[in-house]
């Protein structure tokens, strides 16, 4: 059964390049810090990236990873990640819907208590 080109086909396919970007991401921080490195003229720093590059590399990745985690620690720590995703929630049409009937039953809930309340004093 062939899959038609259709809206869900499109959907998809941006999903797979939007979760794709995270990636591309990584490797074009690194690249930037190997232009960076190697923009250095006549440096220690670049001389041994150049010279020894079978230990720069690791030693760079190591890093890398170092200080990605100490920032998305920070940015977790910071609250930047849940304030992101209350803002998109807010945006977003069917969390808001789904967001109006909660509140809906829950006022409904609370009315059924004050009632069921009223009824027992009585």
């Amino acid at each position: 059964m062939k899959k038609g080109f259709n809206k869900q086909t499109l959907i998809r396919w941006k999903v797979y390049i939007d979760r794709s970007k995270m990636y591309i991401g990584y490797i074009q921080f690194l690249l930037i810090i190997f232009v960076f490195i190697n923009s250095l003229d006549n440096n220690p720093v670049s001389q041994f990236v150049l010279e020894k590059p079978f230990i720069a590399v690791p030693i760079i990745l190591v890093l890398f990873v170092l200080c990605s985690l100490v920032l998305g620690y920070m940015d977790s720590k910071l609250g930047f990640r849940e304030e992101e995703i209350r803002n998109h929630s807010r945006s977003n049409p069917v969390l808001r819907q789904i967001q109006i009937s909660l509140d809906e039953v829950n006022s409904k809930i609370d009315k059924l208590e004050k009632s069921q309340s009223e009824n027992e004093v009585v």
